[in-house]
């Protein structure tokens, strides 16, 4: 197989790709609807997987109607994260070794997230990767986040790299629709949403893992 373009760069999602979080917040999300006597069905929850903060909050808002208190929900929910991540989050597994090959091609790299930089040191820092990132775009840095292009063009920017050069890693629907929009070229490492037909169309291929792009990598490389 081979890409379209040469790869000058690599551009992470976060959550769901290089950590296991998306299930810290899965399993928050439904104990504390739980822990209300309410009811948060997994099919709501995969609405919000790479969502903006304000979007996910939105697709909460709807499930839970208009008089629902989702500030205080939010509160309930973060002990719960928070309790969840001092216990340490696990890198997905590849991270470490896609890492060591583009050290070793000399590709520059970035991280371009919905999270916030707080979430990024507290998801990864203890991992002590993010020195390996030559920029971390995350809320705040942009506009408009994902399924807009905006995290994406910000991160080819950070990295100096044409975005079309750049491939892009993700594993959530909306962050496919977000890399590909900015006309990267695109992978999907499915976490805990599968790949539709739309998710198809619109990506270069879809990888069950991290070790299986390292590969595709190496070998675009010869």
């Amino acid at each position: 197989m081979t890409f379209p373009h040469p790869i000058k760069g690599v551009v992470f999602d976060m959550d769901g790709l290089l950590c296991d979080t998306e299930t810290v917040y899965r399993d928050s999300m439904m104990e504390e609807a739980a822990a209300r006597g309410l009811d948060l069905p997994f099919s709501v929850f995969q609405r919000m997987i790479g969502l903006p903060g304000h979007a996910s909050d939105a697709v909460a808002q709807e499930h839970f109607g208009p008089e629902f208190d989702l500030e205080d929900y939010n509160a309930g929910l973060m002990k719960r994260v928070e309790a969840r991540l001092e216990a340490g989050v696990a890198l997905k597994a590849g991270v470490i070794e896609i890492l060591d090959l583009l050290d070793f091609l000399r590709l520059p790299r970035a991280i371009a997230t919905s999270s916030s930089h707080r979430a990024v040191a507290a998801h990864i820092g203890h991992a002590g990767i993010m020195p390996r990132f030559t920029a971390i775009i995350a809320r705040g840095d942009y506009d408009n986040g994902k399924p807009h292009p905006d995290p994406y063009l910000r991160a080819a920017e950070a990295i100096g790299v044409p975005a079309f050069q750049c491939l892009a890693l993700e594993d959530s629907h909306n962050g496919v629709r977000s890399a590909a929009a900015a006309g990267m070229m695109t992978i999907m490492v499915p976490d805990l949403l599968d790949p539709t037909d739309e998710m198809h169309e619109l990506v270069h291929s879809v990888q069950e893992s991290l070790h299986h792009v390292r590969e595709l990598i190496e070998a675009a490389a010869r």
